[in-house]
């Protein structure tokens, strides 16, 4: 295996650098993969956290997989881990690089490009033509949570099976984005499974524990390891459809229901109060459905996104 300058040979472990750029203190910008090669054939893994700089708990997953050697006794196959994406906004507590871009809205990158175009390049040209599926961990941002759920492609019977194997509580049909490694993928056929789990800047154990699970029960039904986890057999919720409910006004805002709940139309899930003390407002589902995030902001502007739902 052949990933630019680096040689990885059958059985064998290595930590690469991959070189993206320099900032403008001419400090080199790198990012750092872990390959696991088995001594058998078998198929080769993308396992990757860290897109966005402030999502820690997709880094903690990655981490911990790699800490307690998940990857290190493959019986078939490779794993390329990547903990860390975004170097520079996982330094600077961002979503975003210096620019203000998104690396995950600049596929499939320019090598003469921003710095995010320059990460999305660096993996659809070394990374992805070597990969036959991927695990892409990800929380909610700007202060809202997400219930564990993995999103998969329409129509994608590869991706559908991934989204299976991996066992996390909700699976979300949703279409790709533009320019997104997800959409990137499917146009060379390759299953991206995006999972998402609890929100910026906060570690939450719920969902770290299904990510960790998840990553095993995928490599299981892969064949590349001999032990699943130890995840419960839970009855997966699936929704093809989500939509959010906003605020009507703005205010300080307190839910009575979090995500991981069902609700019913017209049922009262938070309150957004008037902060002298006058008048407050009841916000009330739009729809039967499942809570699938919610957000943690104490104050909202009025269209504020509070809730999303998810239904058939």
């Amino acid at each position: 295996m052949q990933i630019g300058q680096y040689k990885i040979e059958p059985g064998e472990t290595k930590e690469i650098d991959l070189y993206i750029g320099e900032l403008p203190t001419g400090s080199t910008v790198t990012v750092k993969a872990h390959i696991y090669r088995s001594k058998n054939p078998g198929p080769t893994g993308l396992i990757l956290a860290g897109m966005h700089g402030d999502e820690i708990n997709s880094i903690e997953i990655v981490r911990q997989s790699i800490f307690n050697g998940f990857f290190t006794n493959l019986i078939s196959g490779t794993v390329i881990a990547i903990p860390v994406l975004n170097i520079y906004g996982f330094m600077n507590f961002s979503r975003y690089v210096p620019d203000g871009k998104d690396v995950n809205r600049s596929f499939p990158g320019f090598s003469t490009g921003s710095l995010a175009s320059r990460v999305a390049k660096v993996m659809s040209k070394k990374i992805l033509p070597i990969v036959d599926f991927g695990l892409d961990f990800h929380t909610g941002g700007d202060s809202r949570f997400n219930y564990p759920q993995v999103r998969y492609s329409p129509k994608s019977v590869k991706a559908l099976e991934l989204a299976q194997s991996f066992n996390a509580p909700l699976m979300i049909e949703k279409s790709t984005i533009s320019k997104t490694l997800r959409a990137e993928a499917k146009s060379r056929d390759i299953p991206i499974l995006v999972y998402e789990g609890g929100e910026a800047l906060r570690l939450n154990g719920f969902a770290i524990e299904v990510g960790l699970q998840g990553i095993q029960n995928v490599l299981f039904d892969k064949k590349m390891i001999d032990k699943k986890s130890a995840s419960p057999d839970r009855e997966k919720l699936s929704f093809k459809k989500t939509t959010w409910v906003r605020a009507h006004q703005s205010g300080i805002f307190i839910w009575n229901k979090s995500s991981g709940n069902s609700v019913k139309k017209g049922e009262a899930i938070g309150v957004i109060y008037n902060p002298n003390g006058t008048e407050s407002t009841s916000v009330k589902a739009s729809r039967n459905g499942y809570l699938i995030g919610h957000n943690n902001t104490p104050v909202v502007n009025v269209g504020d996104a509070l809730f999303n739902v998810g239904y058939q």
